[in-house]
């Protein structure tokens, strides 16, 4: 059983069907089909059984899975050790970043970053912030960057803060957002949750909504050709959007807010890529606010 194998049970078990799995690993399905019946005899017990609707481990199997994910995880620790052996910044960071950052700042944000540290590879994932937290409770991370606020018990900085803000074509008065027609888009729990308990505490009657997307981008391109309203956060508002952008205002001195968040564990500041994004993100906050 080698690192090969390894990466072909921990796959299988995240997809539960060969074919999904011969595809995500490049390799023909009697070439998987072959490794997995090596393994068997190897072990001399059955590992999987197949079904109608895909594939079910044993308990063995589950069990070779378990040890799977500790050596790729143990091989990945070694590497990454070596590689800060010396006084060099190089080696992988691994990322996990919201979607929208990632859309929005993270890619002018690594390009300067690189530049600054050549010998360092990107690993980057996107998705959910609420995903960015489990894949840095599982390591599969080693530095998160996530918007809203979630419970985290280990490193945390507070990136920055922006405001949540109501967009249109036109100039709209806030006394009017119930009659007018509103553009919504999916998005994490955390920013739906801030914008109803606004609204909730605003209006006594529900959002008008005339269209639901899944991207905000698509929101905001209906909302420019006049379609209706959105309530955005500032990050996906451009300069030379011709948009009319109303800040929304808690109180007379307080406003609706988004935070974004760097999130880390205490044995990834080992690595030195680690500790020099880290710096690097400190930097950056520091000259935003001067």
């Amino acid at each position: 059983m080698d690192e090969k194998d390894w990466h072909i049970l921990t796959t299988l078990h995240e997809e539960r069907n060969i074919t999904k799995t011969a595809q995500r690993l490049y390799i023909s399905q009697p070439a998987l089909t072959y490794r997995i019946q090596q393994l068997e005899k190897e072990f001399d017990s059955k590992i999987i059984s197949r079904r109608k609707k895909g594939v079910e481990f044993t308990v063995i199997g589950e069990y070779l899975v378990q040890y799977a994910n500790q050596m790729i995880y143990q091989l990945r620790h070694t590497k990454e050790h070596i590689s800060n052996m010396d006084e060099t910044v190089k080696g992988t960071l691994r990322l996990g970043v919201s979607g929208l950052f990632a859309r929005y700042e993270l890619p002018s944000l690594l390009k300067d970053f690189l530049t600054e540290y050549p010998q360092v590879d990107i690993n980057l994932k996107t998705g959910w912030s609420t995903e960015i937290q489990q894949m840095l409770l599982k390591e599969e991370a080693h530095l998160g960057i996530v918007r809203g606020d979630y419970n985290w018990k280990e490193h945390k900085i507070l990136l920055r803060e922006e405001k949540i803000c109501v967009a249109s074509s036109k100039k709209i008065d806030f006394n009017d957002l119930p009659s007018l027609p509103r553009v919504n888009y999916k998005t994490d729990p955390s920013l739906k949750s801030t914008i109803d308990n606004w609204w909730q505490e605003t209006y006594t009657v529900p959002p008008l909504m005339s269209m639901e997307v899944d991207r905000i981008d698509t929101c905001k391109e209906l909302v420019l050709n006049g379609l209706g309203y959105a309530i955005l956060p500032e990050i996906c508002i451009q300069k030379d959007d011709k948009l009319y952008v109303s800040p929304i205002k808690i109180d007379n001195n307080r406003f609706l807010l988004r935070n974004t968040w760097i999130f880390y564990r205490d044995v990834t500041l080992e690595l030195a890529q680690v500790k020099a994004f880290i710096h690097f993100l400190n930097e950056l906050k520091q000259k935003e606010i001067q």
